[in-house]
């Protein structure tokens, strides 16, 4: 198990390259959920101001 997680002295470029992969993976799905939440919210606003 070791072995497979140093991967021939390139572990820290692989599991890195990974988890920053993750994470970016991650905010392009979890960003446009927040500004799209932010929207109707503000739609919202907008049409009970007027009434």
């Amino acid at each position: 198990m070791t072995e497979f997680l140093h991967m021939g002295g390139y572990g820290f470029y692989v599991w890195s390259s990974f988890g920053l992969t993750t994470v970016i993976l991650l905010a392009n799905i979890i960003e446009p959920i927040l500004h799209h939440k932010n929207a109707l919210k503000e739609a919202d606003d907008f049409y009970s101001e007027e009434n």
